[in-house]
């Protein structure tokens, strides 16, 4: 996992309940992991070094499984648990997973719906680019998550601006830009569907279908609501998921967690993007199965090789709202968290964020102010309860003013 991921406790708890010993590797130097007593400190950039390191480790502490929590663990997870013998994703199965270039070429090649794409140098000349595409078109990097520069553009002038600021992102990433591609797609209109799903031996098991009932048209792709169960008639969803299936099988993705988002419209389902992880944030928190058993516990049992086919979701509806940063400045007051929490069907209201520290919206950001979650007897109580404890928060976002020195 990441050092700054929200997963980490839920997991613990887990396997607690499990009477399951986690190791953590975390991305980190040696000599801080050491400080902070975790037990594997890696590098998730040399996936050899980290490799050898987590062999080293199992022959003297056995390990069952490999979990990847964050996306960009994936990669590493996957060559470790390869070289322990243990079930795994195949390694090139999991750089698909995390590079999109690769995966829009799979998907296509397998003839799963997914949007016509280009694939670019990071050197080019913006405006030589925009005579050769058809508008509107998404601006994307190949491996961001969390809609990071991603952008939306509806002509050439458009096109340069979010070039630019899609170029600037990259290169403070650490990107170089004459080894750097990025990808052009078309834009895809309908609504947003995220599936969150269990894949044993290539076969599909949807845990959970969210529908996003905010409109997300751009230019940015910010997330806001998820709702579950999804409203869409039954043709569809099962159409989702078929679609789903055969982008994972397209990838190669046969074993794990599987979090992928969808496009829908009058032609079908088309597939955005497909990650072999687990829901993000601490947006499972909403998802129950069986007798109150969490996502992150349901995670485990199937990494130790239990059965969890007939296992379903728990409980009514249930949603989460990932609360958008409106605009970029000093965080200095949150109000209102109280009465939001006091709306009728809340469950929670976490705020994240933290006080006096800068926050910065898409396409740069990485985060949300926070979470809010919500549970009723109908996806549309949910939602309403959702809108309404937002409605109830403000947030007291100052701009940062550059300082001038007198000479």
């Amino acid at each position: 996992m990441s050092p700054a991921t929200y997963r980490a406790g839920a997991f613990l708890s887990a396997a607690e309940r499990l009477d399951l010993q986690p190791v953590f590797g975390v991305d980190m130097p040696e000599q801080l992991a050491e400080y902070w007593h975790v037990p594997l400190g890696l590098d998730f950039t040399d996936i050899d070094k980290s490799v050898q390191m987590i062999v080293d480790y199992a022959r003297v502490h056995p390990l069952t499984a490999v979990l990847s929590v964050d996306d960009s663990a994936t990669e590493l997870a996957a060559h470790a648990a390869s070289a322990l013998h243990l079930a795994h994703n195949t390694p090139d199965s999991a750089e698909a997973a995390r590079d999109k270039w690769i995966m829009r070429r799979l998907m296509s090649a397998a003839g799963v719906p997914c949007p016509v794409f280009r694939n670019f140098p990071l050197s080019s000349d913006p405006s030589e680019l925009a005579t050769q595409v058809t508008y509107p078109c998404v601006l994307k990097p190949r491996r961001l998550s969390g809609s990071r520069g991603v952008i939306r553009a509806n002509n050439p002038e458009e096109f340069t601006t979010a070039f630019y600021r899609l170029k600037r992102l990259l290169l403070q990433e650490g990107y170089d830009e004459e080894h750097t591609t990025f990808l052009v797609e078309d834009f895809i209109p309908g609504g947003e569907v995220a599936l969150e799903g269990l894949l044993t031996q290539g076969q599909l098991k949807v845990l959970a279908l969210f529908d996003k009932p905010d409109p997300l048209d751009g230019p940015f792709f910010e997330e806001t609501i998820y709702v579950t169960p999804s409203r869409l008639p039954r043709a569809t969803q099962e159409a989702i998921a078929d679609c789903v299936t055969r982008a994972a099988a397209s990838l190669g993705l046969r074993h794990g967690p599987v979090h992928a988002e969808l496009r829908i419209n009058e032609q079908g389902p088309w597939m955005l993007e497909i990650a072999g992880r687990s829901i993000g944030g601490l947006c499972s928190s909403v998802l129950e199965f069986g007798t109150g058993m969490c996502l992150e516990e349901l995670i485990l049992r199937h990494a130790i090789g239990e059965e969890v086919r007939m296992i379903e979701r728990a409980g009514n509806a249930a949603g989460v709202m990932m609360i958008p940063i409106p605009a970029a400045g000093m965080l200095k007051g949150v109000h209102g968290v109280e009465e939001a929490r006091a709306v009728p069907l809340i469950t929670g209201v976490e705020i994240t964020a933290k006080l006096h520290h800068p926050l910065v919206p898409l396409p740069e950001g990485a985060s949300y102010l926070g979470f809010i979650f919500s549970r009723g007897e109908t996806p549309e109580a949910v939602e309403a309860a959702i809108r309404r404890a937002h409605a109830c928060l403000r947030f007291d976002i100052r701009r940062e003013i550059p300082m001038v020195t007198r000479r």
